[in-house]
C-alpha cells in the first residue's frame, strides 16, 4: 500500500508540472469538534495555512473547475518518493471494517484517503459529501484524474471496465450483472490497442498535461491496458503481491458481503456524481508534511465540517521516526472530528500482535478502525498517542 471534462481548462500547478482540468461536464454539515486545539503547536516546518475559498455554513454541492484545479494547487505539496509503485491496492481485507464503519461514521460528512482504487469503494459505503485522497507520489494524484475521466465518461459499470482495461464491452451485460459477471466477461476479452488509443487521446484531450505528467498518465493507462483485471500489486516492478483487481472488486467482508463500488450500480452511480460534481480532490502531500492535511483541516473547519473517516492503509508504519511521527499527529490534530469520526487502517502481520489479542491472530495482516478523536484528545493534553496507542485502541 502507498505512503505516504468544459470548454474552458483550469490550469493547476502542482509539484513539477503544468496541469490542465478539462472535464466532460461540469448534508448539512455535521455538529462540531468536541475538542479544539488552538494552543497546540504546529510543527517545525509548518507553512502558513491561506484561506482562499472563503467561510460557509455548509460545504459546496458541487465545486466549479476552477475551484477543483484551485484546490489541488493549492492544498498539494511537492511529490515524494515511495518504495513501491502501486497502481492499485494490495489489502485483501480493506472490505473487513465496512460494516463497522458504517455503524459508526456519520454519512454526509468528508472523508480522507490515501492510495488509488480502494478509496472509492470507503466512499460508496459511507456516502460522504465531500473527499480528499491525499498521496506523497504525483503519480497517484495522476491516476486519479485518470479515474476521473473514466467516471465521467462511462454511465455505467460495463463501460467503465471496457474503459479502464481496453477492452470492448462483452455482450450480455447489464445494470443487474454482479462484479463476478463483470469481471468473468471481461476476463475473456482481448485487450484493443486502438480502443486503447483513442481512450487515451480522449484522456488527454480533458488533461491537459505538461510533457513530464502526460508521459506519467499514459505508463499508468498502459499497465491497466497490457495486464488487465488480472493486474495486481507485483505486476510491473518488485513489491508485497496481493490481489488482482479482479479479486479486489469481488472480495467480500466476514459476512459475504461485497462492498465494492463495482459490485453494484448504485455504488458505481454514487461516486461517479461525486466525480461530476468535483467533490473528490486528489492532493499530493506527505502524511507528516507541512501543509496538505492542515490546509484540508482549515478548508473543512470554514465550512463547518467535520471528517468522518479517514483511511490511512499502513502509511503509519512509515512515519514512526519520532519528529514525523509528533508532526503526523499535530496534523490529525488540525482536523475537525467528533467522537464518530474514525480511522481505517491496515495493519501487517507484524504489528497485529499490539491489537486485542483476542479478535486478531498475531500473524495476519487485517483491515481496522479506530477512533480519530484518540489522537485530538493527547495532543491536546500534550501527550500524542504511539502507534502502538493506536493500535491498541483499534477494532
Amino acid at each position: 500500500m502507498s505512503y505516504r471534462a468544459g470548454l474552458l481548462a483550469v490550469a493547476v500547478l502542482t509539484g513539477s508540472g503544468l496541469l490542465f482540468w478539462n472535464p466532460f461536464a461540469g448534508g448539512p454539515a455535521g455538529p462540531a469538534p468536541l475538542l479544539s486545539p488552538p494552543g497546540v503547536s504546529q510543527p517545525a516546518n509548518a507553512v502558513p495555512i491561506a484561506n482562499s475559498f472563503g467561510v460557509a455554513d455548509a460545504l459546496p454541492k458541487q465545486l466549479s473547475d476552477e475551484s477543483f484545479g484551485k484546490m489541488i494547487s493549492e492544498f498539494s505539496e511537492p511529490g515524494g518518493y515511495f518504495v513501491y509503485e502501486n497502481f492499485l491496492s494490495n489489502e485483501k481485507s480493506y472490505q473487513d471494517p465496512i460494516p463497522r464503519l458504517t455503524k459508526i461514521a456519520k454519512p454526509g460528512g468528508v472523508y480522507l484517503g490515501v492510495g488509488p482504487e480502494q478509496n472509492f469503494t470507503y466512499i460508496a459505503a459511507l456516502r460522504p459529501q465531500m473527499a480528499f485522497i491525499i498521496d506523497i507520489r504525483r503519480q497517484n494524484m495522476l491516476e486519479l484524474l485518470m479515474y476521473k475521466a473514466l467516471f465521467e465518461t462511462a454511465g455505467n459499470r460495463a463501460d467503465f471496465v471496457s474503459l479502464l482495461f481496453s477492452r470492448k464491452r462483452p455482450a450480455g451485460l447489464d445494470e443487474k450483472s454482479t462484479a463476478e459477471d463483470l469481471f468473468h466477461a471481461f476476463g475473456q476479452a482481448q485487450p484493443d490497442r486502438p480502443l486503447f488509443e483513442n481512450n487515451l487521446k480522449r484522456i488527454k484531450s480533458q488533461l491537459r498535461l505538461s510533457a513530464d505528467d502526460a508521459s506519467t498518465l499514459e505508463r499508468v493507462y498502459g499497465v491497466f491496458f497490457s495486464v488487465g483485471p488480472r493486474l495486481n500489486y507485483a505486476s510491473v516492478s518488485p513489491g508485497p503481491s496481493g490481489p488482482t483487481y479482479e479479486e479486489l472488486m469481488t472480495l467480500t467482508d466476514t459476512e459475504g458481503h461485497n462492498w465494492s463500488f463495482l459490485a453494484a450500480e448504485s455504488n458505481y452511480l454514487f461516486v461517479r456524481e461525486m466525480q461530476q460534481k468535483n467533490l473528490i480532490v486528489p492532493l499530493v502531500g506527505d502524511f507528516a508534511g507541512p501543509k496538505a492535511i492542515r490546509t484540508v483541516g482549515r478548508y473543512l473547519k470554514d465550512h463547518k465540517a467535520n471528517v468522518s473517516a479517514f483511511y490511512l492503509s499502513n502509511v503509519e508504519m512509515y512515519i514512526l521516526p519520532s519528529q514525523e511521527w509528533k508532526s503526523f499527529c499535530m496534523n490529525i490534530a488540525a482536523l475537525p472530528v467528533d467522537k464518530s469520526s474514525t480511522f481505517i487502517r491496515f495493519v501487517l502481520a507484524g504489528y497485529a500482535q499490539a491489537l486485542p489479542a483476542t479478535s486478531y491472530p498475531w500473524s495476519m495482516a487485517t483491515s481496522v478502525v479506530s477512533p480519530m478523536i484518540d489522537v485530538l484528545t493527547g495532543v491536546v493534553k500534550g501527550y500524542p498517542p504511539s502507534y502502538y496507542d493506536l493500535l491498541h485502541a483499534s477494532r
